[in-house]
């Protein structure tokens, strides 16, 4: 049996932009639900969402499942796990749960971007260890060649988010091993001085402009986009991976709109829900 080929990979390189979604609900069976819906990639979020390495294996699984019970030619999505920080041994526990993609959140400097290139690869083009024989990465050795196919297969997608990543972008982005960065609008914009406040003019023109020389650098730019005119705005502008949504939101929305359709105009009142991300 051959490693499995990371097609949301290929699709970074081939086009087009890939539409995904951000799981924060932490659970299994909502996982599996979104996974039939027709993402071409779905987050599992271990920075910001209430995830252990159990949680994300079961959401694997879940994913997993829900993509082997699709019609033929229908469209799969690709697990995207972000660890909480860039660790060496988490990210060789997460990539020996058969994750393929990383994201990374608070890459600074070229220097953390290449120090997880190498946590991410079996030596010697890096120090991943080398325990696939306990590993459901390797289906416990059915994939015999693994070790040997995995370092191809990894796709590392970091992630800018400060005022200092921007100043050191075009190095990040240039780093070998490195598919694509990820622009944080919600960190960037506090780091920027405007927390809480990504729409700001000074945020946007940062986002815009980091999104042009991730592209010079012939790599993918990505981000998260809680409204339709701002996916499409990245979209438009040259994103080649984008969250159009998260999980909790769209659960807490879609309540929130049906029970006012049930409610008089008096009680109706809902607190207000943030115009985006």
């Amino acid at each position: 049996m051959q490693t499995p080929t990371n097609r949301f990979k290929q699709a970074l390189a081939q086009g087009p932009a890939q539409i995904g979604l951000w799981l924060g609900l932490a659970d299994a069976y909502s996982a599996e639900i979104l996974a039939g819906t027709g993402y071409d990639w779905l987050l599992v979020d271990g920075e910001h969402a209430p995830n252990d390495l159990r949680s994300m294996l079961h959401q694997l699984q879940a994913i997993a499942s829900a993509a082997s019970a699709l019609p033929p030619h229908a469209r799969a999505p690709q697990p995207i796990v972000r660890v909480p920080v860039g660790d060496t041994a988490l990210i060789k526990q997460v990539l020996d749960l058969g994750v393929q993609t990383l994201l990374v959140p608070m890459v600074d400097t070229p220097a953390q971007a290449q120090q997880l290139v190498r946590a991410t690869r079996y030596p010697p083009e890096g120090v991943r260890g080398m325990g696939s024989a306990l590993a459901r990465s390797s289906r416990w050795q059915a994939y015999s060649e693994y070790v040997h196919e995995a370092n191809a297969q990894i796709c590392l997608l970091v992630q800018a988010e400060t005022v200092e990543a921007l100043a050191h972008l075009d190095a990040i982005a240039a780093t070998p091993g490195v598919d694509g960065v990820f622009i944080g609008p919600a960190d960037l914009s506090a780091s920027m001085g405007h927390p809480g406040n990504p729409g700001h003019p000074d945020v946007q023109a940062a986002i815009h402009d980091g999104i042009a020389r991730i592209l010079r650098a012939g790599k993918a730019p990505g981000i998260l986009a809680t409204t339709e005119s701002q996916a499409r705005q990245w979209l438009a502008a040259g994103a080649l991976f984008v969250a159009v949504g998260v999980d909790t939101q769209l659960l807490a929305g879609a309540a929130q709109d049906l029970l006012a359709r049930y409610r008089t105009a008096a009680d109706a009142a809902a607190p207000a829900r943030p115009a985006g991300y």
